[in-house]
């Protein structure tokens, strides 16, 4: 199944700079991972914001929570997630 799924990180104005540090760079190790396993088919910033939009792959809903729950920035993530469903103009190409 593929899923939208919006992130916005909202961490905490008073975490430690070293603490943030850690936690974004672990973030980005965690994505990188996801990535290059197929679970985050694409990935984009949002503009101004510290936020992201992406086309993530799971078996179903329970396994990208569990994704999901896996990354380091997960207590400090607002996520929203949409599943979806094939397009009659995608199943064309087929």
């Amino acid at each position: 199944m593929e899923f939208l799924v919006r992130i916005q990180v909202r961490l905490p104005v008073d975490m430690p700079e070293a603490e943030k540090k850690r936690l974004i760079d672990a973030e980005l190790v965690a994505g990188r991972r996801m990535r290059a396993d197929g679970r985050i088919v694409r990935i984009w910033r949002v503009p101004g914001r510290t936020a992201n939009v992406g086309v993530w792959r799971a078996d179903d809903a329970d396994e990208l929570h569990r994704l999901l729950a896996d990354l380091p920035l997960f207590p400090w993530l607002d996520v929203d997630v949409q599943a979806l469903a094939s397009h009659p103009i995608e199943a064309a190409d087929d």
